[in-house]
């Protein structure tokens, strides 16, 4: 067996689903074990390690006078306040430590001054961390020179070694734990992150959704609004007309109907890949005529002009021409009537395309509208403003209503 079909199958010493090694997974584990505790229990911690430490070294200070016993309380007792006062701690330890040099003996319980170290370093500024580690260094120093022998440097090496291990231990546990927190902080952030881009886009939508409800709702019932009053007034005149009248309402009662189902449909699955092919396209600047058929079919008034040579425009800016479109002309028809004039120009240009809308309706056409902050003029600004575009409203110094929308090439943008 190779070794890809032993990590394939799962090696004792390799976890492939997280690829840590064993010993990586006991380490987690433990530290695991003993964060869980602490934070339910921090009493424990707190008292616990003492203790032990004092049960282990208590048997090699039987039969020992009353400075030694003194020192090893020194040493034992500051020991639960390590953690909330690491720094005082190891000040209260230089009292038994300065008894200890001139006593002539360095006792098995001055284990508790490399456990106040652990705790300086893991907790207290750097610049603490530092001093205590070169005064502490410097009085082991001292101690072991006090004393004379043969070996001075391995004795001074030797005396120095557990309270270096125990600085360098609580530095790399608090590093370990900065990077820990760091990381966490940036997973909180990305999440937070995450949750306002889901929040925008689900704002984007719906105001997407909004936009496009208005402009078929509120054109085709305008349209339909428009022919129902015509074919109202032609019914004892004209039946005739009456009759194009209600065939208009059912042609563009079926057409609002299904663009409404090609909404719902989007709505009810966002994902283009798996839209239904029976979608109706969106509509284009090729869609024009038709619209302006179904205004006139009302009593409205069109003219239609374009000028310049087209360029090849995306859907999205077709779509958006059609709605300004639209959209003016139906204000127009709501607001002025049918009884007026509009005029419809399109001028492709160089530098991009230009699509004005004018009508020659009275005062009322301009108090209805003068603001421009009609949920439909919102949308086609905003859709402008997706596009690099500008919209422009205001009223004619002869009477009636412009809406400008000037969009720039695809390819300047």
């Amino acid at each position: 067996m190779t070794c890809d079909d032993a990590v394939a199958k799962g090696s004792p010493r390799h976890d492939p689903r997280t690829g840590a090694s064993a010993p990586a997974r006991w380490v987690r584990l433990v530290s695991g074990f003993v964060r869980g505790v602490d934070a339910r229990h921090p009493l424990w911690w707190d008292v616990g390690p003492p203790i032990a430490l004092a049960l282990v070294t208590l048997p090699s200070y039987l039969g020992a006078g009353p400075v030694t016993w003194a020192v090893w309380l020194g040493f034992v007792v500051p020991l639960p306040w390590r953690r909330r006062h690491p720094f005082r701690v190891l000040l209260a330890m230089a009292v038994p430590a300065v008894v200890s040099l001139w006593n002539g003996a360095v006792p098995p319980n001055a284990l508790g001054l490399c456990v106040a170290l652990y705790g300086v370093a893991l907790r207290s500024a750097i610049s603490r961390v530092t001093w205590s580690g070169l005064l502490t260094g410097a009085a082991i120093a001292a101690d072991v020179t006090w004393w004379p022998g043969d070996g001075l440097g391995l004795r001074i090496l030797t005396g120095l070694m557990p309270c270096a291990a125990s600085v360098l231990l609580g530095l790399f546990v608090r590093i370990r734990r900065e990077e820990i927190a760091a990381l966490e902080d940036k997973a909180a952030l990305l999440e937070r992150e995450r949750d306002q881009q889901a929040r925008l886009a689900a704002a984007a939508e719906r105001n997407a959704i909004a936009r496009e409800m208005h402009d078929i709702i509120g054109h085709n019932l305008s349209v339909i609004v428009g022919l129902a009053d015509g074919g109202r007034f032609a019914a004892a005149k004209a039946p005739n007309q009456a009759v194009q009248a209600l065939e208009a309402i059912s042609d563009t009662s079926r057409q609002a109907l299904g663009e409404l189902r090609r909404v719902l449909g989007i709505l009810r699955d966002g994902d283009p890949a798996r839209r239904p092919a029976t979608l109706a396209p969106q509509p284009t600047l090729a869609d024009l005529g038709e619209l302006l058929t179904r205004l006139r079919d009302t009593g409205l008034t069109v003219r239609y002009t374009t000028t310049g040579s087209p360029h090849d425009l995306s859907a999205g800016y077709q779509l958006m021409m059609y709605r300004m479109v639209q959209e003016s002309l139906t204000n127009v028809l709501k607001h002025a009537g049918p009884d007026c004039e509009a005029q419809v120009r399109v001028r492709h240009g160089p530098e991009g395309v230009s699509v004005t809308v004018t009508n020659t309706g009275g005062p009322a056409t301009v108090a209805a509208g003068a603001d421009g902050t009609g949920q439909g003029l919102t949308g086609i600004r905003e859709r402008a403003a997706l596009y690099d575009g500008t919209l422009r409203t205001g009223p004619l110094p002869s009477g009636g209503w412009h809406v400008d929308l000037w969009l720039p090439r695809e390819q300047d943008r």
